[in-house]
């Protein structure tokens, strides 16, 4: 078939992700290729003490996306969209959305981007002894008891954005096995029954009028179907009225899973780095950790293996500011800059020109509070010494390197205490955007090989198509991890790129800088 026949037959598979700066949809042929897209940008807002986006933020931004992957369908291919071989729905991970039994929204979406949970995820820590970070839905959830929230009474269930969106398309409350690992704590069969038990145990004082176990979403397993577009959801999404009823969709993920899936790094010794407005790394183990680090989350892939995770509020929201104030100053000087190009002279030069430890200049890319680093608040700043070093590319270098600094903090404890061992690790995000930049950036501050996928570009949407593509296509009893590897990603080698001593040396050079000076970004988080 022609791939205007598959569209009209509905034979293709479509994912779509809700990222912090865009809603992309991502709609593949059954050879894995990608055949269209949609997309819509959107920003968080920091709204009575937490980062949030509204409903009708994500009800419009879903609308506008499909919108736009229809409109581009129908100029691409002279087709109209009407249905398709299996859906997923992929989301910004974790985070808080409590819903009464109305369907409610009790109180505005929490993302992940909060840190307003200090307390409980540190209670919770000690009494599972299991690190549980701050964006994860259980430490929101039980700080919202703690402070004695007035929404918490009326809870009949929490989800994540993933699963709300799901929950809209289909009417089905559940969730993939990766996303659930970062609401509560899971092992093989579920949620791990020691800690639901010792949560009630400690929350019986609070005479709540639910059950932790009914509150949160069934966990789903990736190859199985779970819901079908309702007629409800299909004119929700398309209010055409072309998207007919009855597709089926995978289980929701979160975008650490799909990030895992669009780079094929599910199986042990597998580890892939994602840079956005975040960046986080997933590193698939092969045995426990020896003990619990604030540093490390453990989580899950969609297949149920447990993952490492260094997760860092904090990558190129700096970055892009400063590539901002470049593109007034050119404006100002009556030339118009293409942004694009804007960051590959900056970044090229940055990583061409500047010193291997950056000629003295030290930058923290905080803009919201990083936990890995200890920083409870955002304070951006730059410091640097008096060696004569300063100049735009040993600015710019420092800002890149910032980026890369609290991930590597997290990652050096793997490495170094842990001693894990990766046969491959995979790069995928925006900050890799510019070709040969950030990338080997990451090569020399992790010291390790990393390996750019070509596919990956596509991110968490492919990612979470692919997983729908799986569930719908797969054979008895065959593995996602085998699925990926002989099925989608046989004979892509992708790029890869090897560090260098020199540069590791700078790295380290100025990670020495950046950590000794951390005590100057406590003393601007506590006076400013």
């Amino acid at each position: 078939m022609t791939i205007e026949e598959k569209i009209s037959k509905g034979q293709c598979f479509l994912g779509i992700e809700l990222g912090s700066t865009r809603i992309k949809a991502v709609m593949t042929d059954d050879k894995f290729n990608t055949a269209a897209m949609g997309s819509y940008k959107w920003e968080n807002r920091y709204e009575n003490g937490y980062w949030t986006y509204s409903p009708d933020d994500i009800h419009r931004g879903l609308k506008d996306c499909y919108a736009d992957l229809k409109k581009n369908v129908k100029e691409q291919y002279g087709i109209t969209l009407t249905s398709f071989k299996s859906m997923g729905i992929s989301g910004m991970m974790h985070g808080y959305m409590p819903f009464d039994s109305g369907d409610n929204l009790l109180v505005p979406f929490r993302t992940w981007r909060n840190t307003t949970t200090a307390v409980a995820a540190e209670e919770l820590t000690k009494l599972f002894g299991f690190n549980i970070p701050q964006r994860w839905s259980i430490a929101h959830l039980y700080q919202a008891v703690i402070d004695g929230e007035p929404h918490v009474k009326d809870i009949s269930y929490i989800t994540t954005l993933a699963v709300y969106v799901h929950y809209l398309l289909t009417g089905v409350r559940a969730v993939g096995f990766g996303e659930a690992s970062g609401m509560f704590p899971v092992d093989k069969t579920g949620y791990c029954g020691d800690m639901l038990y010792k949560f009630s145990r400690l929350t019986e004082k609070y005479n709540l009028p639910w059950k932790i176990e009914d509150v949160l979403p069934v966990i789903a397993d990736c190859d199985k179907v779970c819901g079908r577009l309702t007629e409800k959801g299909a004119k929700f999404l398309d209010p055409d009225g072309d998207l007919r009823e009855g597709v089926p969709f995978c289980a929701p993920e979160g975008d650490a899973g799909t990030g895992m899936v669009a780079t094929n790094a599910v199986r042990e010794r597998t580890a892939n780095v994602s840079a956005g407005t975040s960046v986080f790394s997933m590193a698939v183990l092969e045995k426990p950790l020896s003990r619990v680090y604030p540093q490390i989350d453990v989580v899950s892939t969609p297949s149920k293996s447990p993952v490492a995770m260094v997760h860092c509020n904090n990558c190129c929201g700096e970055l892009d500011a400063w590539v901002g104030v470049f593109a007034e100053f050119c404006s100002l000087m009556g030339m118009e800059a293409d942004i694009s190009e804007l960051y590959r002279r900056l970044y090229q030069n940055g990583l061409k020109n500047g010193d291997r430890d950056c000629g003295g200049v030290v930058a923290y890319n905080f803009i919201s509070a990083e936990p890995v680093a200890d920083i409870e608040k955002g304070r951006p700043l730059y410091f640097r010494g008096n060696e004569g070093g300063f100049n735009l590319a040993n600015f710019f270098r420092a800002e890149l390197t910032a980026s890369l600094a609290a991930l590597k903090m997290g990652m050096d404890i793997l490495f170094k205490e842990e001693k894990v061992k990766l046969d491959k690790l995979a790069a995928h995000g925006g900050l890799f955007k510019v070709e040969n930049a950030a990338e080997q950036l990451l090569a020399d501050g992790l010291s390790t090989p990393v390996t750019l996928m070509e596919t990956a570009g596509e991110g968490g949407a492919w990612g979470i198509a692919l997983l729908a593509a799986y569930m719908k296509n797969k054979e008895a009893n065959e593995t996602l991890e085998a699925y990926l590897k002989n099925k989608i990603f046989a004979g892509q080698a992708g790029s890869k790129l090897e560090p260098k001593a020199d540069d590791v040396a700078g790295f380290e050079k100025f990670m020495k800088r950046y950590m000794a000076g951390l005590s100057i970004e406590h003393a601007a988080v506590d006076s400013l």
